[in-house]
């Protein structure tokens, strides 16, 4: 059953048609079984050269925790080819992406559970960045379940690192405000504190999710902590800036 719902995504991923949802279809599964749907995905993405360069937080709102009926985020993988830094986002690579903006940790060691504190990950970070997340679903008109956005990596898509590098012992993490733009006006403002109460709580919960299926957060690797205000549907001719206080602006165009 796990095989067959990999390939199920993996053939939405790779076709770019959406799919009905995997808990509407197949007989119920847990989350650990999400888990190792998505990782089976990785081993495919890994072996056809794929890099991983990092890892997404979601769910790290309370409003969509409650909504899909759950007490914990959840994570996906990010690649190298998803990192579109510097470059426009080609909007037919993706079926229904949305934008939102978060704060990005880059690290400069290694982040191991079971029992990882935020000044462990606070220790552990080379610097902060404002980021984009292009989430995006292959299970049409995202009408999903947390087995189905964990099986889907996460809804990952893309994203985007902004130019600004701030060493942690200089922002707020939990007071950083963020102004979210969308063809120029804003839509929508957050700060830290909506992601859990503090981003790098986020990513210490992820450092202990993860030793649980025998992984660490390594060096170099790139942590989107979670998203500060509510994701933005995206189409060609958009543009999206995240504007920070300290962080600095991001900003990505759709093509």
């Amino acid at each position: 059953m796990i095989e067959e719902c990999a390939a199920r995504l993996y053939e939405s991923l790779a076709s770019r048609v959406s799919i009905s949802p995997l808990s509407d279809v197949i007989s119920p599964l847990d989350i650990d079984d999400a888990y190792a749907i998505q990782m089976e995905n990785v081993k495919r993405c890994l072996a056809e050269g794929e890099k991983i360069s990092g890892k997404k937080i979601g769910l790290t709102s309370k409003p969509m925790q409650e909504m899909l009926g759950v007490g914990e985020p959840d994570y996906g993988h990010l690649y190298e080819s998803m990192d579109l830094t510097g470059k426009p986002v080609p909007a037919d690579s993706l079926l229904q992406p949305k934008v939102e903006g978060e704060i990005a940790f880059v690290l400069k060691s290694e982040v191991k559970g079971p029992d990882a504190t935020v000044a462990d990950v606070l220790a552990a970070t080379d610097y902060v960045a404002a980021a984009l997340e292009i989430v995006d679903s292959r299970i049409r008109d995202w009408k999903l379940t947390l087995f189905d956005t964990v099986s889907d990596n996460a809804s990952s898509g893309s994203y985007v690192l902004g130019a600004k590098k701030v060493p942690v012992d200089e922002v707020d993490l939990v007071a950083e405000q963020m102004t979210f733009c969308k063809n120029g006006e804003a839509v929508n403002s957050g700060s830290g504190a909506a992601v859990l109460g503090n981003p790098a709580y986020c990513v210490a919960w992820l450092a202990n999710k993860l030793w649980n299926y025998g992984v660490t957060l390594g060096k170099g690797e790139v942590v989107l902590s979670g998203a500060l205000s509510a994701a933005v549907n995206a189409a060609a001719g958009d543009t999206f800036k995240a504007e920070f206080g300290t962080l600095g602006a991001v900003e990505t165009k759709f093509v």
